[in-house]
């Protein structure tokens, strides 16, 4: 049994990783210190609380456990917060890793998963995005990712650090058994905030921009399935567990759907009314970002599952549903 290091597995996509682990026998230590994430979140192996941050914690679970490899989701991520307070995302997404990545080598492990992100491409030249597109990040919380992954490639020229990065655009939808999903404070994704304004929870959804160079002028997003994104994870891990050479990939559906078409086929699920307000676009926000995936699919075998945008809301209005009867509960 092959012990992996789920670091940030009290969060969205690490939580429902820790599920997925769990379900194909691995062995699996999360920690993580609960500044975003949650501890019922975690559904099983064992927990380690500690900071990335605190070298003296890293190396106490990996002294503690025969770790074989790690799964890194321990990032800030969001974009706006990146601009106006980039120290905390540098200290964070770059000088944490930097900590773990060395404690890593001190204690002989040499396989890292990474979560990185589409955000590291900036204003995309042409759609979809391949992974030898140009990186040109337009905020601190890109530019931290993609010089992680500039990083992790020095780390595996100089010491065989072996890793693989997978940059993700939109991940959305929730564990279709109802025991995970998305849980952010504040809440900043589009699906689950437009679920929120069906739910009752919020009054209403704001649409920033509808001049967009698009068919109906709103933005296009490219969103996966959590549980199709942990399934790449899962691939990617036993790639590198049976000595694959570090890798990039880029992790989309290849087909991209509107802010307009997200909230119309979120009334057609939900049957509810949903109100939207329209607002001046936001600085930054590209019209299209749509992935190119083919090299994931033909060198993983990744084969998304749920690639229907109604079928990622359903499950997503599962768990709204849920949180919803539980804060009633509450």
């Amino acid at each position: 049994m092959k012990t992996i290091l789920v670091v940030g597995g009290a969060g969205y996509i690490g939580s429902h990783i820790v599920k997925l682990l769990l379900k194909e026998k691995y062995r699996v230590i999360t920690f993580d210190n609960l500044s975003t994430g949650y501890r019922h979140a975690v559904l099983g192996g064992e927990f380690f609380l500690g900071d990335l941050a605190n070298r003296d914690d890293l190396r106490r679970v990996f002294q503690h456990y025969p770790i074989d490899g790690v799964m890194h989701f321990a990032s800030f991520i969001q974009v706006g917060e990146s601009v106006t307070h980039p120290d905390k995302y540098y200290q964070n997404n770059f000088v944490n890793t930097l900590n773990l990545l060395d404690i890593m080598l001190e204690q002989g492990v040499k396989a890292c998963l990474f979560s990185s992100t589409a955000a590291i491409f900036g204003e995309p030249l042409y759609v979809p995005i391949d992974e030898k597109h140009p990186k040109n990040p337009a905020n601190p919380y890109g530019r931290t990712k993609w010089m992680v992954e500039q990083l992790l490639n020095d780390y595996d020229r100089a010491y065989g650090l072996r890793a693989i990065c997978l940059r993700y655009f939109n991940a959305a939808g929730a564990d279709p058994e109802c025991q995970l999903g998305e849980c952010h404070e504040p809440e900043t994704h589009l699906i689950p905030l437009v679920l929120q304004t069906a739910s009752g929870r919020r009054k209403s959804i704001t649409v920033f921009g509808q001049e967009y160079d698009t068919p109906d002028g709103t933005c296009i997003r490219d969103y996966v399935h959590i549980q199709d994104l942990c399934q790449a994870h899962l691939l990617a891990l036993e790639q590198l567990l049976h000595g694959a050479p570090s890798d990039v990939y880029n992790l989309g559906n290849g087909a991209g759907f509107s802010v307009r078409e997200v909230i119309t086929s979120a009334q057609q699920v939900t049957q509810r009314n949903i109100t939207v307000i329209y607002g001046a676009s936001r600085a930054g926000d590209t019209a299209r970002l749509v992935a190119d995936a083919t090299k994931a699919r033909q060198q993983l075998g990744w084969n998304p599952q749920f690639a229907d945008l109604s079928t990622i809301i359903q499950h997503a209005w599962q768990w709204e549903l849920q949180q919803l009867q539980q804060k009633g509960r509450g």
